[in-house]
């Protein structure tokens, strides 16, 4: 039986993976509130504000750890540097997804965030596969998945992005333990 820690701490060398928190919500509103970054998601709007970043911070805690978790980015001297999460929604597998503040992009946070959080995946989460997809128009994402062990699957979806107000085509990826 697998025990799931509802609020697990993941670290890496530079960042520690955690859960978001009421102290966090100015930051993430800030760094959340530029277009460029949520236009590359599905689920986020653009403009971003407090009200989201509150939002954003219940529902992660509100998640079921069995099927869920959300860490805040926190890099060592620079504080909160974006998001990942793993999720279980329609796909075989559970699906990865990320995102990194723009004064931060570059710099391997999101490699680093993404590589941590496989590791505890597959070893307390007890995940063998995941899933992730990109933006066809965002390769630099697709880099960072495929640094991380992904693969292409070669499957294109086309999904709503509530930040672009229509649909754009995805790259999906699978990575295995």
């Amino acid at each position: 039986m697998c025990v799931i820690e509802p609020s697990p701490v993941v670290e890496t060398r530079r960042l520690a993976l955690r859960a978001p928190a009421a102290q966090d919500i100015s930051r993430l509103a800030a760094l959340a509130n530029d277009s460029d970054i949520a236009r590359m998601t599905l689920r986020m709007p653009h403009p971003y504000s407090i009200d989201d970043a509150e939002a954003f911070v219940l529902g992660a805690a509100g998640q079921d750890p069995a099927r869920a978790a959300t860490f805040l980015i926190e890099h060592e001297d620079h504080g909160p540097v974006g998001v990942i999460g793993l999720f279980e929604d329609s796909d075989p597998a559970p699906e990865v997804g990320y995102w990194i503040g723009r004064p931060f992009w570059g710099r391997g946070y999101a490699t680093e965030a993404l590589q941590g959080a496989l590791i505890w995946a597959s070893r307390r989460w007890r995940r063998r596969a995941l899933v992730a997809g990109h933006f066809t128009d965002n390769p630099a994402s697709g880099r960072v998945l495929e640094k991380a062990g992904f693969l292409y699957t070669g499957e294109v979806r086309r999904g709503f992005s509530k930040a672009r107000a229509g649909e754009a085509r995805t790259r999906r990826m699978v990575w295995l333990a």
